[in-house]
């Protein structure tokens, strides 16, 4: 009777979310302070709920349940345990559970950490988090109940999909999705602040760390899917624009534009139309994700389901949330106050621009992602846009937000002397030219976008030096400012990592009998052999890949092909040997059985394919970076809930 709990706990989580999306909204109304009072005990009685049927359903594939139809479709005795567990959020029903879990997490965090927020302002925040559960638990209650039984049991389970039997599993998803419904927490926060009639500096302040909260799981998130991406399929890339990376990749464009527009909101009063704009357009992004991911209007080895009623569902709920979220804007917003004045030249200027340049980018990635799909369903015929379209588009208008990022930090809120900003970066750029010359040609070749993507690199690399040093002999700047200088210096090691590896790297397809040899440069890789082994759940060939520098032994390297028992499609495992400044990565094709010329071959010869990837891993450093400069952001004493609650909102109010 385990699932049968785990069931009547997603229904009962179902009824608290009603209370929850409606009482304490009525309460605030009607000044009902025992009504207002129920929103926190609501949060915390649905995330206790749905954990008891996340945990029931854990129970199931732990224990291999396949009375339960999900589990038999998605595991077997011969998974790992490890897998097991990862396997409940590896197809559409239980991914959809975790998902909605860790919105009901969020809701329990704004509710245990916002003690000293305004009762009314909680209320608000946790009814509009309550009334998007009611969508998100009816979806799944009505198009994807994950406890549902087979009669009669199956014997044996199907198997998780061999591509998501590997660690990145375990992490990927549940990075990203707590990205996803982060966002829900500054849309919750957003609409509160129009139902109450009140956008103000206090508002900005409380929803801004959550946001960066948010904005940092989705960084990490989208770096887990580029790595595990990088390693696991065998193809040696980290980003393919794939329409589901794209999904994922939306709500961060504007969620980054989202945290700059709070830092002007709080500071100055502006941009708060805008802001509120930002904030609903990121959580409806990542309703748009949710929907192409799961209604089976895109095949991808990242999409879960291919149930048209699911994605109709899903999108009917899309139009209800921003629908309504616009209705509400546009009702309030022509009472908003008007913010504080700024110059030409100004922080609040550039930081305009920066929310520009994000909005266009994401437009110009919702264009290229949509559009082949929008023509398909008009029946004019299928259409695919790749990687050459989103490079020749999207890369233009990123430069000029790299050029900005060394600009906004040391201009001066109001008004900024633009004289007084070219001598402080002066040294900057000189260094960022002499970069962009120097080391495309320490590299081995020249080329026009290599050098311009070193100069920006290193153009705001040394901004971030050198405004780190002045501002280090006025005092210890606070943990947001190192945060904030940290994330820029993430971008730059990302823009290096991503220009090098896009120039400079090398890539062989060639057939490899046992002692043949193929050279990248100063490295040779000679292929020893290729064995048998048993794993838990299938059959791999081994290969044996010696790997030498200079015809000097660096390692042993040992690509695999696996064959799962229970799937027909084999399955890639690169070997990687990682540096700093460089990835050797090997991977083993199909074996082969004839020579070039069509005759039988007998020397037991493979297809390998090798590749010299340059500063590839500084890509995910500098994502890393990104996220720990988010974190020192929300861990800064300015933006506690404490310190928050007591912000000054005068001047900034809204004409009920």
């Amino acid at each position: 009777m385990i699932a049968e709990l785990g069931h009547f706990a997603l229904i009962l989580a179902f009824l608290v979310a009603l209370t929850q999306g409606t009482l304490p909204l009525i309460g605030v109304h009607r000044k009902h302070a025992q009504w207002i009072a129920m929103a926190r005990p609501a949060a915390q009685a649905q995330f206790l709920l749905l954990a008891i049927a996340f945990g029931c359903l854990a129970n199931a594939f732990i224990n291999n349940d396949f009375s339960v139809s999900y589990v038999a479709n998605h595991s077997n005795t011969h998974l790992p345990t490890m897998y097991r567990f990862a396997a409940v959020w590896g197809g559409h029903e239980g991914s959809l559970l975790l998902w909605i879990l860790m919105a009901a997490g969020w809701g329990m965090a704004v509710a245990s950490f916002s003690r000293q927020l305004p009762d009314e302002m909680v209320a608000r925040v946790l009814a509009v988090l309550g009334l998007v559960a009611i969508g998100l638990i009816a979806f799944v209650l009505l198009t994807s109940n994950p406890f549902e039984r087979m009669i009669p049991a199956a014997e044996e389970g199907r198997d998780l999909n061999p591509l998501l039997q590997d660690p990145g599993l375990v992490f990927h998803p549940p990075m990203l999705y707590m990205g996803y419904v982060g966002f829900s927490v500054a849309f919750a926060f957003a609409i509160a602040a129009l139902l109450a009639g009140r956008l103000d500096a206090a508002w900005a302040r409380w929803s801004r760390p959550w946001t960066t909260a948010a904005w940092i799981f989705m960084t990490l998130g989208i770096a887990l899917g580029s790595w595990w991406a990088y390693y696991e399929l065998g193809w040696g890339g980290w980003w393919f624009w794939d329409p589901v990376e794209n999904a994922s990749f939306l709500p961060w464009l504007v969620g980054t534009a989202l945290i700059h527009s709070l830092a002007v909101t709080e500071k100055r009063g502006a941009f708060k139309n805008w802001t509120v704009l930002l904030a609903i357009a990121a959580f409806s992004l990542s309703l748009l994700g949710t929907f192409l991911v799961r209604s089976g209007v895109l095949t991808s080895v990242h999409a879960f389901a291919a149930d048209p009623s699911r994605g109709v569902f899903i999108l009917i709920l899309l139009a209800i949330v921003v629908g309504s979220s616009l209705a509400l804007f546009a009702w309030r917003a022509p009472s908003v106050a008007a913010g504080g004045s700024f110059a030409m030249i100004s922080r609040e200027t550039f930081l305009l621009m920066n929310n520009v340049i994000l909005v266009v980018a994401t437009g110009s990635v919702l264009l290229g992602t949509l559009y082949p799909l929008i023509i398909d369903a008009l029946g004019a015929g299928k259409l695919s846009v790749g990687p050459p379209y989103f490079n020749a588009v999207f890369v233009p208008v990123m430069i000029p937000l790299l050029f900005l990022m060394a600009l906004g930090p040391i201009a001066r809120w109001k008004e900024a002397n633009l004289r007084e900003m070219a001598a402080r970066l002066r040294v900057a750029a000189i260094l960022a030219v002499l970069a962009g010359i120097a080391l495309p040609l320490l590299m081995g070749s020249w080329h026009f976008m290599t050098a311009l993507g070193c100069l920006l690199a290193v153009w705001i690399a040394a901004a971030v030096v050198f405004q780190t040093r002045d501002r280090l002999r006025t005092g210890n700047p606070p943990p947001s400012y190192w945060g904030m200088q940290l994330a820029h210096m993430g971008i730059a090691i990302f823009v290096i990592g991503v220009t090098m590896v896009g120039t400079y790297e090398e890539e062989k397809d060639v057939r490899m009998a046992p002692g043949d040899t193929v050279a990248i440069g100063n490295y040779t890789f000679r292929l020893i052999g290729v064995s048998e082994k048993s794993g838990p759940n299938y059959l791999a060939s081994v290969g044996e890949v010696e790997l030498l520098y200079k015809g000097k032994h660096e390692k042993l390297l040992h690509p695999e092909k696996r064959q799962y028992l229970s799937s027909t499609m084999p399955m890639t495992e690169a070997a990687i040997d990682t540096g700093l400044t460089r990835d050797l990565y090997v991977s083993l094709g199909e074996p082969l059985d004839k020579t070039a010329d069509g005759k039988p071959d007998f020397t037991g010869a493979w297809a390998v394919r090798v590749y010299y990837k340059p500063f590839v891993d500084w890509i995910w450093g500098g994502c890393l970076l990104m996220a720990l400069g988010g974190l020192l952001a929300v861990i800064d004493r300015r933006y506690r809930i404490g310190r928050v609650a007591k912000a000054p909102s005068s001047a900034m109010k809204v004409a009920a």
